[in-house]
């Protein structure tokens, strides 16, 4: 035996046992990083079958056949079949712009007339009054509404007219009357879309009314004649 071998211990053969423990109880790491990749596939299928099977939703398709509820056109006869009568807001209505045979003391009317002045000996049974001159100067007259409103007595009346009825309103308000006359059958022209007819029929029977009754009633005509009189008068 060398010097060598004399100094150094025997040389043992290498153990494996740690390797080979590794190998046989492999890390949970390990493990769990086999089975990933087959969970998610799995998930994937599950979610596209579930989709595929779910019902599409419906798309909003209008039928043919379906009927829908569209608003009829308008055009001026149309609009002359459907006058409004009676009081807006408390207040007389101005002229439809479909219906040229009119009158009316709403500032909003394109026929404009002043109110009626009641004397102060009429103020107290003017309505009555009223009712009574439609009834002696009107042909066929018929009394439709007489009534007490928060804004004044209502009256309205059905009179023959040039082409059928006309509608007469008024509004009595202390010493103020209101009114609105107005044919209630419009004519055309085919195929013209303008009216005929003008509101002069209803001026003078507006002029017969209050010639029976004797109240005053103001006009441009009038308006004009005094403002030339006191004119002249100024001049001499």
């Amino acid at each position: 035996m060398s010097l060598m071998g004399h100094l150094l211990p025997p040389t043992s053969k290498p153990s494996f046992t740690v390797t080979s423990h590794f190998l046989q109880n492999p890390q949970p790491t390990l493990q769990n990083s086999t089975h990933k990749p087959i969970i998610v596939p799995a998930l994937l299928s599950l979610a596209l079958g579930v989709t595929l099977t779910s019902p599409l939703p419906a798309l909003a398709i209008p039928s043919l056949n379906s009927r829908t509820n569209l608003a009829p056109p308008t055009t001026p006869f149309s609009q002359s079949k459907t006058l409004q009568t009676g009081l807006e807001n408390g207040k007389i209505r101005p002229c439809p712009s479909s219906n040229p045979a009119c009158i009316s003391t709403n500032p909003r009317s394109s026929s404009f007339a002043f109110p009626l002045t009641i004397p102060e000996k009429s103020s107290g049974n003017a309505i009555q009054k009223l009712q009574e001159a439609i009834l002696e100067t009107q042909k066929n007259p018929k009394i439709k509404i007489l009534e007490d409103t928060p804004d004044g007595q209502y009256l309205q009346a059905e009179v023959d007219g040039g082409f059928g009825r006309d509608v007469l309103e008024f509004l009595v308000k202390g010493d103020l009357v209101s009114y609105r006359c107005m044919a209630t059958k419009v004519t055309y022209l085919y195929p013209f879309t303008t009216a005929l007819g003008n509101s002069k029929g209803q001026e003078e029977r507006m002029k017969k009314i209050t010639d029976q009754l004797g109240w005053y009633a103001p006009s441009f005509e009038a308006e004009a004649i005094d403002e030339n009189e006191a004119m002249d008068m100024s001049r001499n």
